[in-house]
């Protein structure tokens, strides 16, 4: 019998399953899938000349995670690799916003948009390095994050912290308006605040937008050497070291539950696997609380506000294999690992107006991914391995595009909505359909067959909106990863800091497992009611 069972060998399952085997525990993890990794995923299922990452691609928070660093994951062989430039915005004209690997070089191409916005980045820059590694701290720590939060409050105080936290409480737009005369700087910030579902005028989007362009000022967008799957395997590589087993295709059907307590889980092929002291899920709160463990065990509060629980956009992603460099007429996209493509702030804007209203974008905002430009080992020479993505709503009422697609997702409504997202390229890249050699569409319901935790390809495990974030993560109660379970942690991206590549939910639920119980009935007092 295990000290512990982690249901789910994503990222975070394998964070909290390596703690807890540092600790001494016996680990056992079960992953639905027949691989581990979760959204950490990469194959040659497009071109087998070409790795194509799955799901997740950049991962400037998986640098920047304090978690990861110290896995020390170099001692596994993970490797990482940077494009020339972080992340280009072009525009129609050919003129493009840059986010370059230095600052001076983002600062003097900003300057060409609008006086003194040089100037500008270089001083949000200048006060990201001065509160920027507390802020880390904070965001990755349990909450409440006492230590990183004080120290972090005492900088604030200083002279310029107020109006640096009220900046971060701004809409996108609203910031960069303050601190931008021209497009670049409010292009790099809104698009980096869409990479969750942040709207431009959404409260504390510009928080979120600032911080995602700044990691990437500080720690760039970079990529695992030959593939997502190097991050995954260098996790796993750990935790076998430590003698932990990780059993794949063993679905958790649900979590045994005796006199309030969790004391093992059982699978879809009938196997009751007991845990000594804890079971740890790396699944979404909705599976966990309705399908894994029942309503019957839970607080009736809880219940109810699992009605609430908001789910964030849902994603379509288009895979190709192309047989050249993606010709941008932009001359800046050129060698950016990510680029983002809208028709300015407004167009972003449009484009999350039409997901709020239900309707498919009839232009999409493409994020996309040029992976041989990060990583020479991903393709052949002279090649590029790309991906791109954008967001839909989770349920469609209309078609803001001529294609009728109602969110069936059959082949027609994929084949189209593959070629608008093409289309998209091709206004910015003419030239760019004559070089996909393959392709690969993975729709909604695709992402989600493949890793249940991305409902409709939800990225985030639930929306990044302030209403569910910290305390109300994801029902309002601690922000923290215990349950009304005793000895059953969450350990995914559903709770406190949410999605991202950097394992703090998973350590979080570990860290929270090996302290000595007693506060369990307090924690969860105001879910009681």
């Amino acid at each position: 019998m295990p000290d512990a069972v982690v249901i789910g060998a994503g990222p975070n399952g394998l964070v909290a399953a390596n703690l807890l085997a540092d600790a001494g525990w016996s680990v056992e993890v079960l992953e639905a899938q027949d691989e581990p990794g979760g959204a950490v995923r990469s194959d040659r299922g497009v071109h087998p000349d070409y790795v194509s990452d799955l799901f997740s691609a950049f991962y400037p928070l998986a640098v920047a995670s304090p978690v990861l660093a110290r896995l020390d994951l170099a001692a596994e062989g993970l490797r990482w690799s940077h494009a020339p430039r972080v992340l280009a915005h072009p525009l129609p004209d050919g003129s493009s916003a840059v986010l370059e690997r230095h600052v001076q070089d983002t600062a003097a191409g900003l300057a060409g948009f609008g006086p003194r916005d040089g100037e500008s980045w270089e001083a949000m820059y200048d006060m990201w390095c001065r509160v920027g590694p507390d802020v880390v701290g904070a965001l990755f720590a349990p909450f409440p994050p006492v230590r990183a939060g004080l120290r972090l409050a005492a900088k604030l105080r200083a002279p310029g912290g107020l109006r640096l936290a009220r900046s971060l409480a701004l809409p996108v737009r609203r910031l960069g308006e303050e601190e931008f005369a021209g497009d670049g700087g409010r292009l790099l910030l809104a698009g980096c605040a869409l990479h969750a579902d942040l709207a431009p005028e959404s409260a504390v989007s510009g928080g979120f937008g600032w911080l995602m362009s700044m990691l990437g000022q500080s720690h760039g967008f970079p990529v695992p050497v030959g593939g997502a799957r190097a991050l995954t395997s260098a996790l796993v590589s750990r935790l076998e070291k430590r003698g932990v087993a990780v059993r794949c295709g063993q679905r958790v059907a649900s979590v045994v539950v005796r006199g309030g307590a969790a004391v093992g889980v059982t699978t879809e092929g009938g196997e009751t696997i007991r845990a000594r002291r804890a079971v740890l899920a790396n699944v979404s709160a909705p599976a966990l609380y309705r399908d894994l463990v029942g309503e019957e065990h839970l607080p009736s509060r809880l219940v109810r506000d699992l009605a609430r629980f908001q789910w964030d956009f849902a994603t379509f992603k288009v895979d190709w294999a192309l047989s050249g460099p993606v010709p941008w007429t932009a001359p800046g996209a050129h060698g950016a690992g990510t680029v983002h493509l809208a028709d300015g702030v407004d167009g972003l804007t449009r484009f999350a107006a039409q997901i709020a209203t239900g309707q498919v974008p009839s232009e999409p905002f493409v994020l996309f991914g040029q992976m041989t430009t990060a990583d020479p080992s991903r393709s052949p020479e002279g090649t590029e391995s790309a991906w791109a993505y954008t967001h839909v709503p989770q349920d469609i009422t209309a078609d803001a595009g001529p294609d009728a697609i109602t969110g069936r997702w059959d082949e027609r409504e994929q084949r189209a909505m593959a070629d608008r997202v093409e289309e998209q390229v091709e206004r910015y890249a003419p030239g760019f359909r004559a070089l996909i050699r393959a392709r690969r569409v993975l729709a909604p319901t695709t992402l989600q067959a493949m890793n249940e935790n991305l409902h409709l390809g939800a990225i985030n495990n639930g929306t990044t909106a302030l209403h569910q974030q910290a305390i109300f993560r994801p029902v309002p109660g601690t922000g923290r990863p215990e349950t009304p379970v005793k000895n059953l942690y969450l350990a995914s991206a559903a709770a406190h800091p949410g999605g991202g590549v950097h394992g703090a939910p998973g350590a979080n639920a570990a860290r929270a497992a090996l302290r000595r119980p007693g506060l369990h009935s307090l924690l969860h007092r105001a879910q009681r009611v």
